[in-house]
């Protein structure tokens, strides 16, 4: 695995403890089709269907944050992901409150990470 892919899986296992502990139920994870990737699926407290980027820095002193690797290509695919799955969903109960896209930015430094939630981006 490589060092990428290392600190993008550790960023996912953090922001779906930070979820489960904020209240979410976690559906799904790396959700994939030939066009795109929803990282995280999961119902909020007030059940409602969130779809979840998350973006995982490792170091204070990166380049380009973690949001900012949050590019409009990347918006775009995230909207026609999340489309594409509410629009197949057969339980009407899940996408009762309707649903949103949320982003998830950590940068992890050494044993600690800083987590910030960004809602219906």
């Amino acid at each position: 695995m490589t060092d990428k892919l290392t600190v993008g899986k550790l960023g996912e296992d953090l922001a779906c403890n930070y979820l489960r502990r904020k209240g979410y139920k976690i559906i799904e994870r790396n959700y994939r089709k030939v066009w795109g990737e929803l990282d995280i699926i999961a119902v909020s407290p007030t059940k409602m269907l969130i779809f979840v980027e998350v973006k995982t820095i490792n170091g204070p002193n990166a380049v380009v944050s973690p949001e900012e690797q949050l590019t409009r290509a990347k918006k775009i695919k995230l909207d026609k992901m999340a489309q594409f799955y509410a629009n197949r969903l057969t339980d009407s109960n899940v996408l009762r409150n309707g649903w949103r896209i949320d982003l998830i930015a950590i940068t992890k430094v050494t044993n600690a990470a800083t987590i910030r939630h960004y809602k219906n981006i």
